[in-house]
């Protein structure tokens, strides 16, 4: 049984906790607090050098970085996230390049100050928001056209918002969102599967 280290507060930690849902994979949650400085601490950064969660035990074998678990957890039990077609495939990584690069540093920004609380300043938070509103409208023009980012198939390339996205509707960037129909039907309607349901802690 997979053992994840990591915390269900945490996105990235929520990402892959998807990904083992989704899959219908058995796992073991160990805790790790941040509270405590536990992620910082010798057992841990054992298993992530940089001191940052999750990471996973898969009978001995070690690995860190939340979207290669995910792909890793995809691939070997025999779950749909990643496409088997090569051109939605490289579709899918585009996208998981795109929240990476493009959209996540965006989205912290809003989720660090009004949801953990660690106040950013005025001009941080208008440049945040230029940039969201850029790649929300990327994302919209897609969505347009397919029911999920990398085509008919809900992949990791939908995984991967989903954490940022449920942080930042609690946020000022929710009136961003709203200005995109297609990246709010989409953001509602992968929001309330039952899988993120349960990681999200609504269901």
């Amino acid at each position: 049984m997979i053992k994840l280290f990591g915390h269900p507060m945490s996105t990235c930690t929520r990402k892959v906790l998807t990904a083992l849902a989704e899959t219908s994979t058995p796992y073991e949650l160990v805790l790790v607090d941040f509270a405590k400085g536990e992620h910082k601490q010798p057992p841990h950064l054992a298993r992530q050098p940089f001191g940052q969660i999750p990471a996973i035990d898969d009978d001995g074998f070690s690995l860190y970085e939340s979207r290669a678990i995910c792909r890793y957890i995809s691939e070997k039990f025999g779950g749909s996230l990643v496409p088997a077609d090569l051109k939605s495939r490289a579709l899918m990584e585009q996208w998981i390049s795109v929240e990476t690069s493009n959209f996540t540093p965006h989205a912290m920004k809003f989720i660090y100050h009004d949801v953990f609380k660690r106040a950013q300043e005025p001009a941080v938070l208008e440049a945040a928001s230029k940039g969201l509103e850029t790649a929300l409208g990327v994302m919209d023009a897609t969505l347009g056209k397919n029911p999920f980012l990398a085509g008919s198939q809900f992949t990791l390339a939908d995984v991967v918002f989903m954490p940022y996205l449920e942080y930042a509707m609690g946020t000022p960037a929710k009136a961003l969102v709203a200005k995109f129909p297609h990246a709010s039907a989409w953001w509602n309607k992968i929001g309330e599967r039952p899988t993120w349901q349960k990681v999200a802690g609504r269901g």
